[in-house]
């Protein structure tokens, strides 16, 4: 197994789907099941062994900085983006000095799971492979996901390779939030403000963006409702 040691949260959003639970808070920071939703991704990578987290800022950023000092189990910095939104792609460009040409983990603070078996970020570990892959990305089944509306993101193809999941007739699952990326995905990036989508595109036509099944329920806390929803799941699973 290859030990990810460091890892990016993506802290820098508006939150305006998530309003009115953003109107005093960051995204970050809005609580399902007892905790705040970046704290809910810290304590799974605390879990998979991941010792440093890069947390990028922007809307209400000195709330997230004064939450995230309480943690003592985990070494955070911060990219701050309070000056300029870089979006998916720009903001882990700016934040890539940090990971020393590593491969890390990238997790969308509004995408939290629950997990049937191992560990999901240990078995994304387990099947990293540096030398063929530049992201892997973690999977989550439509059939269960909780709060959300798309049809589907990616297909996963027979060796793990993932292609885009428009236009293609096999079942179509949806991009959970939470990647394994070397810093090579990133090389020659635009300058500026972009989304990750461009890089994975190069990858995918290169054969070398993979993707791993959940074996749990994605629930994708994007609104209020989802936010309800997310709860309600939670609240079944520690009752059952």
């Amino acid at each position: 197994m290859t030990q990810i040691k460091a890892a990016m949260i993506m802290g820098a959003g508006l939150g305006s789907r998530m309003r009115p639970l953003t109107d005093d808070r960051p995204k970050p920071l809005v609580m399902v099941g007892g905790k705040a939703l970046v704290d809910h991704a810290l304590d799974r990578l605390v879990a998979a062994g991941v010792t440093l987290a890069v947390v990028n800022l922007h809307y209400k950023a000195q709330m997230l900085r004064d939450h995230l000092a309480k943690r003592r189990d985990i070494e955070i910095v911060f990219s701050d983006e309070t000056d300029l939104l870089l979006d998916t792609g720009g903001g882990v460009v700016k934040a890539l000095p940090h990971f020393g040409g590593e491969p890390f983990f990238v997790l969308n603070s509004d995408s939290i799971w629950t997990e049937q078996g191992a560990s999901a970020l240990r078995a994304m570990q387990e099947v990293w492979d540096g030398t063929r892959m530049d992201g892997l990305l973690l999977l989550a089944d439509m059939a269960t996901a909780i709060g959300y509306d798309g049809k589907g993101d990616f297909v996963l193809l027979a060796g793990g390779h993932v292609v885009r999941a428009k236009g293609r007739s096999e079942l179509p699952f949806g991009y959970l939030g939470t990647q394994i990326v070397h810093p090579r995905l990133f090389a020659d990036a635009p300058a500026g403000p972009f989304s990750t989508n461009i890089l994975w595109d190069r990858a995918i036509a290169n054969n070398r963006l993979f993707g791993t099944r959940l074996d749990g329920v994605w629930l994708h806390v994007g609104t209020p409702q989802a936010r309800d929803e997310a709860q309600a799941h939670l609240t079944a699973v520690s009752a059952a």
